[in-house]
C-alpha cells in the first residue's frame, strides 16, 4: 500500500471520525476505560519488578507492535525535521510521565494516582490557551471547574493535612509527570498534526522508550525481575492495549476534537481507575470518591455537551 494512498485513507477516515460524533464518544469510552483499568495493573506490577523496568517492557511492547504495523503498511519515516520533533514528545509523553508516575505509584494508591496524573487537562487547557490562542468559551470553563473540584473532592483532605513525607513526595511526581503530558498535547498540536497518528505514536513512543530504558539500566539494573503468567499479562496488557492502541486513539482524538474538549473526557479515566483499584485491589472507595467521580461526569457533560448545543443553535438559525 503505497504511503500517499495511506495519507489520503487517513484524512478521509479522521474525516469521517469528524462528521460522526457518535463515534467519537465512543473512542473516548473505549481508551478512557482501558487506561483506567490499567493503572491497577502498573500498581499490582511492582510486585514483580521495579517500576522503571516495567516500563521498559511495556513500552517496548507497545513500540514493537507499533514499528511492525508501520512495516505492513509500509509508512516510511518522518523527516529529520518531524523526527526531532518526535524526540521532543516521546521524552515529554512517554519517558517523563511514565517514569515518574511509575515511580510515584510505590507510595500513593492506583486510584488516587490516576486522579493526580489526570490533573492534566488544566495544564494542556491553558498551555493551549497561552500558545495555540485556543479559546475557552464560558461552558468549558465551568466544565473543567467542576471536573477539577471532582478531582480534589476525591483526594479529600490528603494534600492539605500532614501525611507521610513519601506520600507526599510520590504525589508530587505524579502531578509533574501531568504537567509533561499536556505540554506534549500542545506541542504535538504545534509540530505534528499533519503527520499520520500511526506515525506519531510509533516513532514518539519508540525515542520515550529508549529513554526508559537507560534509565531502568542504570537505576534498576541489578535489581530481580518475576516472569509469570501474571507479570506477562500485565506487560502484554499494558503494552498493546494502554499504549500501542489507546496512545494511537489519543492521537486520533487530538486530531478531530479540540484540545479542552479532548483532555477533560479523560477525567473519565481517574474514575475508572478508582473502582478498578477498589474492585482489584482492596484500596479504599468512600463517599469523598463517588461525590467527585459524579462532579467529573457532569463536568465532563457540561464540557463536551456545550459544542452540541451550540451546534443545534447554529444550525436552527
Amino acid at each position: 500500500m503505497g504511503e500517499s494512498k495511506i495519507k489520503f485513507e487517513n484524512r478521509l477516515f479522521i474525516n469521517w471520525i469528524s462528521e460522526n460524533r457518535w463515534f467519537v464518544g465512543l473512542l473516548i469510552l473505549l481508551t478512557t476505560l482501558l487506561w483506567g483499568y490499567s493503572w491497577a495493573l502498573m500498581k499490582a506490577a511492582l510486585e514483580f519488578m521495579g517500576p522503571f523496568t516495567f516500563s521498559a517492557f511495556r513500552f517496548g511492547v507497545g513500540t514493537i507492535t507499533m514499528l511492525l504495523i508501520l512495516v505492513y503498511f509500509k509508512i516510511s519515516r518522518p523527516t529529520k525535521k518531524q523526527l526531532a520533533h518526535l524526540v521532543v514528545v516521546g521524552i515529554l509523553q512517554t519517558s517523563v510521565v511514565f517514569l515518574l508516575v511509575m515511580y510515584g505509584l510505590k507510595f500513593v494508591d492506583a486510584g488516587k494516582s490516576s486522579v493526580l496524573l489526570y490533573s492534566m487537562p488544566i495544564w494542556s487547557s491553558l498551555l493551549a490557551a497561552m500558545l495555540l490562542k485556543e479559546k475557552i468559551p464560558y461552558p468549558k470553563v465551568i466544565g473543567l471547574s467542576i471536573g477539577l473540584l471532582g478531582l480534589m473532592t476525591i483526594l479529600g483532605w490528603d494534600l492539605w493535612l500532614s501525611q507521610n513525607a513519601k506520600i507526599v513526595f510520590g504525589e508530587f511526581m505524579i502531578v509533574l509527570a501531568a504537567i509533561s503530558w499536556g505540554a506534549s498535547n500542545v506541542y504535538y498540536r504545534m509540530r505534528l498534526k499533519e503527520l499520520s497518528q500511526l506515525q506519531v505514536n510509533s516513532y514518539q513512543m519508540l525515542f520515550g522508550t529508549i529513554g526508559i530504558i537507560l534509565v531502568s539500566l542504570i537505576v534498576e539494573g541489578g535489581d530481580s525481575i518475576v516472569i509469570n503468567l501474571q507479570s506477562v499479562y500485565y506487560i502484554l496488557f499494558t503494552g498493546l492495549f494502554a499504549s500501542a492502541l489507546c496512545f494511537t486513539i489519543w492521537f486520533i482524538l487530538l486530531s478531530v476534537i479540540d484540545m479542552v474538549t479532548a483532555t477533560i473526557s479523560t477525567l473519565l479515566v481517574p474514575v475508572f481507575g478508582l473502582v478498578f483499584g477498589w474492585f482489584l485491589l482492596d484500596e479504599q472507595l468512600t463517599a469523598s470518591v463517588t461525590i467527585g467521580s459524579l462532579l467529573i461526569i457532569i463536568g465532563i457533560i457540561m464540557a463536551t455537551g456545550y459544542q452540541k448545543i451550540k451546534k443545534g443553535l447554529s444550525q436552527k438559525s
